[in-house]
Parts: C-alpha cells; structure tokens; sequence
C-alpha cells in the first residue's frame, strides 16, 4: 500500500506535453474540399481528461500560443477540470496544429505544423516542479523529448518525479515526422523507458524499439535494459497484454461496429491502466488484476473509437462499465 503521505498530495496525475488542435477529416463541401473539425488534443491532456471523468484530480505543465487557438484550449481544458496553473502562453510562437487523416479502417495519419509550435517552446526553467512534488504520478510521452529546450524541461520534470517519490508513467507515443531521425528518437525514448515504472507501448513501436516481431521477445529485451515493474502492450483489433513479474496476460479488444476513428484510443487505455493503479497500487497485482485493468481499459479505448476527436469527449465511468459487464456476459 502507498504510504499515507502519497495519498495526501493534492494531485492523482500531473502530465507534461503537447497540447494542440488536431484537425480531424469531416465531409467535404460542396465543391469538395475537405472539411475539418478543430478537435482539441495532444495525447497528455487525452490521459488526464479521462482520468478526470474516473473521479481523480489532475494538473497539465505545457504552453500553447497566445492566440485564439492556445487560449480556446485553455477554456477546454479546464472545462473538463484539469488544473492549468502550468500552462503558459508564448507570444512568439502559435499553438501546434496536426492534421489528422482518417483511413477507412478507421486508422489515421498526422501532419504537424510545429517547426516550431508553442509545446516545443517550453524551457527547464518554466516547469514548476511543486506541482510534480504534490503528485501521486508524474506521465509523459516522447513528443516532449523532440527539441532541445523542452527535452531539457522533461528531464527536470522526471527528476523532479524521481525525488519526490511519484511513480512515473510513459507512452512513447512514436511520431516519426515530428524526429530529425528515427536513431534520434530511439535514443529519447530509451532515456524516458530508463526512468519510467509504467510503460505503455503499442506493438508497432515495441517491435521497431526492439527489433523483435513477437511481444514476448520484445518485452524480454527491454526488460534487459530498463527496470520497469508494469509494462503494458497495445495491440489494436487484437487487444492489449500486460507484463508484470513472471506473469503475461492477455485480453481481447471489444470491436465496436459503428468506429469512426482511433485517435484517443492509446490515450484513454493508458488513463484507465493509470487510475486502476491509483486504485490498487504497483505492488503485488495479480492476474485477476491484471485483467479487470485491461478489460476495463480495452472498454473505454472502443467506445473513443466511437466519438470524432478525444478531448472533450472522454466516455464515463458507467458507460465504460456497461460495455464491459456486456461483452463479458
């Protein structure tokens, strides 16, 4: 069990990342040219959304523009309740944008306009390390480790997390577009896999990482590296595996027939996984517990897939529980 003065930190998470507008395909006009909707976005704030639709109290440390754009994302955010005490405006530099192409399976593509963008503008010295040290979990992914300034903002995020205790979360969230060079981001991602005690990795990255076709192997040779107690492996129309100790398990996804897209899915599987281990803890899980996490995570990773963007569209509790209790029937 967590010690008592982990349960007194005013945060259950604290992310830090990129937050943006993806533009998401909607139709076409009359004389047909795409229409896109502005989704607000960015995978940290996914994760802290849907933790806030499970009952826990969430902080963001980020920047956008100080634009129309970076300030509607601000009044997102803290509709859904996520703190944005550490979220800053740059003036020089306008909010990220990706456009997301959508494929008839359901899978997408992103182009970014970020060379720059306002996330990648963050500096060491604007993180407000009390907000991590008043965290159960501190949860970040690779797209904060693309550039030189916020790069070095991470790593005073995660050593902040490292002296306060916080268990630290990380989903390498691969974009290759957004990387000098693919050996460059294997590099970053090693760095964040070597601090983190949850890892949460969908099966392409693992077997590019890794340079092995079967999970299994994957996983073995990560384990070879890093010291992570609970790595979880997504693996979309097939499921999801979770690696913990000596024990592998595996669950299958619920295929929901009306998916319109997948953006959000990784995200909201990863918010689950997170909130049952502020429930239960990182120590001596089980294989029952195993599978109630990913069951319950495989849930609400399809019902996203139901919903054009994730943001502000995260599915509640009762919701992800009456799927689950359906397709287990």
């Amino acid at each position: 069990m967590e010690n008592k003065k982990m349960q007194d930190k005013k945060f259950d998470v604290a992310a830090l990342g990129e937050l943006l507008i993806d533009f998401t395909q909607n139709g076409q006009s009359g004389q047909g040219n795409y229409m896109f909707e502005a989704n607000p976005g960015g995978a940290p704030c996914n994760v802290l959304a849907m933790l806030q639709k499970l009952g826990k109290r969430t902080a963001f440390i980020g920047k956008v523009g100080d634009d129309f754009l970076g300030h509607h994302l601000q009044e997102v955010v803290e509709s859904v309740g996520i703190d944005t005490e550490n979220l800053l405006f740059d003036k020089g530099v306008h909010t990220t944008l990706a456009f997301v192409h959508t494929y008839e399976d359901g899978d997408r593509d992103f182009s970014f306009y970020r060379n720059p963008g306002a996330d990648i503008m963050l500096s060491a010295g604007e993180v407000d390390t009390g907000v991590i040290a008043d965290s159960r979990i501190f949860h970040f992914g690779s797209l904060s480790m693309t550039a030189g300034g916020v790069r070095e903002a991470t790593r005073v995020a995660l050593h902040a997390a490292k002296d306060h205790g916080c268990l630290i979360s990380f989903d390498p969230n691969l974009r290759e577009p957004l990387w000098e060079t693919l050996d460059e981001a294997k590099e970053q991602i090693a760095y964040g896999m070597s601090m983190c005690d949850i890892l949460k990795i969908s099966d392409n990255e693992i077997q590019w990482f890794t340079g092995r076709e079967d999970y299994t192997e994957g996983v073995k040779v990560l384990r070879e590296s890093y010291d992570i107690p609970l790595i979880l492996v997504t693996m979309g129309r097939e499921g999801s595996r979770a690696y913990y100790g000596d024990m592998m398990v595996e669950v299958p996804p619920f295929l929901m027939e009306n998916t319109i897209e997948t953006t959000g899915a990784g995200d909201t599987f990863c918010a689950c996984m997170l909130n049952y281990v502020l429930e239960h803890g990182i120590e001596h899980l089980t294989e029952e517990n195993l599978e109630e996490m990913l069951g319950f995570a495989n849930a609400a990773a399809a019902l996203i897939t139901t919903r054009k963007g994730a943001l502000k569209v995260m599915p509640s509790k009762e919701e992800v529980l009456a799927l689950f209790a359906k397709e287990r029937v």
